[in-house]
């Protein structure tokens, strides 16, 4: 849902970079999958179509950090 987001923090090998995929609209969500020394972070509608695809070597990810969207605000 709209709010959802992920955190990717990724070993550069000078230091860290983080990368941040967020569900833009109302009815997206962010869903993580890992497979094959890739990590891939994806922004996904409600019918399961990826908007977006962030990828990662798995060897390379230092965190992931998911933030799910603040539901206590909805009642």
């Amino acid at each position: 849902m709209k709010g959802d987001r992920v955190e990717v923090v990724v070993d550069t090998g000078d230091g860290t970079r983080t990368y941040e995929v967020a569900a833009t609209r109302a009815g997206r969500r962010v869903e993580v999958r890992t497979g094959r020394g890739v990590v891939e972070v994806s922004e996904v509608t409600r019918t399961g179509t990826a908007v977006r695809t962030a990828r990662f070597m798995a060897s390379r990810v230092v965190a992931l950090v998911e933030h799910p969207a603040d539901t206590s605000q909805l009642h």
